[in-house]
């Protein structure tokens, strides 16, 4: 019988590609498997499309991809952004301001650029997978893209925990119509807290509603494949979602299935389509 999913959606990071940022060539194989049969792939990612675009093309994926967890829409045929939900200059000024008041340090996403300071480049490493495109300047809060009419696509900040969590705890009150805020700890460094902050309204949920439309299909036959708290949206939207192997328990409960390959091993998207699809 055949199946009734008919487009996969994958994570890059911690997903379709290595620590090291390499696409698994077990998993780039099956997707080549699986798009000669007929079924389409695309991306769903955190990340900038700077740093989303020349991976998604290396897999063959030429159409839209979603980005900054869905803030970003874009077709890797054209480079063109197809849809777009920035924080809007009012709101990226009070964040702004936010940030300066409690002194974090910040990394500020201008549309497709990562901008931040000196105070920045001892955590840079943390933000430079999600875009290669970085420019450094004397004050990040003083740089003018804060109030670009185009808006902010995302800002990042890490700084000690209850530094973090009293950002995240203005922000959530005083912004929550308008930003959208998750924070968690920084591997390896005890005692230091991130956050994202971007647009309400956009998921990675929404993505695979907006990508189910364009391939004129329903989320109900979509596939996703992911691994944290931002894929969390997604596998709550999508027909099938596959968590991997090294996702934390809260994240595996969401998903319908669970992976036993993991970051290090790979092969987790693979695992996906022998499952859904039935190719090896």
């Amino acid at each position: 019988m055949p199946s009734p999913f008919k487009l996969l959606a994958v994570d890059l990071d911690g997903t379709l590609l290595s620590r090291e940022g390499k696409v698994h060539e077990v998993d780039r194989g099956a997707i080549e498997r699986l798009r000669a049969s007929g079924v389409h792939t695309t991306v769903i990612t955190g990340r900038l499309y700077s740093g989303s675009a020349d991976i998604a093309r290396s897999i063959g994926v030429l159409g839209p991809i979603g980005c900054v967890d869905g803030s970003q829409i874009v077709d890797t045929r054209s480079d063109q952004q197809v849809y777009t939900r920035a924080i809007q200059v009012e709101t990226a000024l009070v964040v702004r301001d936010l940030l300066a008041t409690h002194g974090a340090t910040s990394f500020l996403f201008a549309q497709d650029l990562i901008v931040h300071d000196n105070a920045g480049e001892p955590f840079a490493h943390y933000v430079r997978t999600w875009s290669p495109r970085i420019q450094v300047v004397d004050r990040v809060i003083e740089h003018p893209h804060w109030e670009d009419e185009a808006g902010v696509m995302a800002v990042v900040a890490l700084g000690p925990t209850a530094q973090i969590q009293a950002i995240c705890e203005r922000l959530r009150t005083d912004l929550a119509e308008t930003t959208f805020v998750v924070d968690f700890p920084v591997a390896r460094l005890a005692g230091t807290h991130a956050l994202v902050a971007r647009a309400a309204g956009a998921t990675k949920g929404t993505a695979v509603e907006w990508l189910a439309q364009h391939h004129e299909i329903t989320p109900d036959e979509v596939v996703v494949v992911g691994d944290w708290v931002n894929d969390v949206p997604m596998f709550q939207r999508a027909g099938r979602s596959f968590v991997m192997g090294q996702a934390p328990e809260s994240v595996k409960r969401t998903a319908s299935d669970r992976l036993l390959a993991d970051l290090h091993s790979g092969g987790g998207i693979a695992e996906a389509i022998r499952e859904v699809w039935g190719i090896r």
